[in-house]
């Protein structure tokens, strides 16, 4: 794979992961609520269901999924009324993904659901597999090897991905740390539990 294709591919794959997102937002949501270190739980996950949508979009496998629907509005209309429902009880200042105040003790999501709402997230939603069906193949050379370009490419979006997703559970972190200055859990909350729900309403009702 030449220099120069990798030069433009890099660059691309970073504004196109940087740019907010359902995945940017649900990272952000995390790291407000619980901040980067579990949120990496939901990162993995994520990266599963990423590197499985471009793999299958270099194939050609993302073509035949496009076909059906049906499969997409299940898994949309399952991870979307989940994660309203998280984000509804944050907003309440409930449940096992809410802020509490120091020294309080609370049930927490395990890590095995939070990487499950990251996968369901970057699988459920059409626009992601149309987008790596559109952007993906261009940069692959078809008088080379295929295996070796694609262990490359998604190896490389993966990466950015991750670096993207930390940005943004950064982000997050540090706007709870702000706002834990002035004491305000109950915004902290309804901050995180909005994002959330709009991650869920995205994902539920996005074409």
């Amino acid at each position: 794979m030449s220099l120069t294709l990798l030069s433009l591919f890099i660059p691309t794959f970073f504004f196109v992961s940087i740019t907010p997102g359902m995945c940017m937002t649900l990272a952000l949501s995390l790291g407000i609520s619980i901040g980067v270190k579990r949120s990496l739980h939901m990162m993995w996950g994520e990266l599963i269901g990423v590197g499985l949508v471009a793999a299958s979009a270099a194939l050609g496998v993302a073509a035949i999924m496009l076909n059906y629907p049906e499969v997409f509005t299940i898994l949309k209309w399952g991870g979307g009324a989940y994660l309203c429902w998280l984000g509804y009880e944050m907003f309440c200042s409930r449940g096992k993904l809410v802020i509490t105040e120091p020294g309080e003790q609370k049930q927490e999501i395990s890590g095995l659901q939070l990487a499950t709402n990251g996968f369901l997230t970057a699988v459920a939603n059409p626009k992601g597999w149309a987008f790596f069906v559109t952007l993906l193949p261009p940069f692959i050379d078809a008088d080379l090897p295929m295996a070796p370009q694609l262990a490359i490419l998604v190896a490389l979006i993966l990466l950015l991905e991750f670096i993207c997703l930390l940005i943004y559970a950064s982000g997050g972190k540090l706007l709870k740390h702000l706002l834990m200055e002035r004491n305000n859990v109950r915004l902290m909350n309804r901050i995180a539990g909005s994002l959330m729900v709009l991650v869920g309403l995205w994902l539920a009702l996005g074409k």
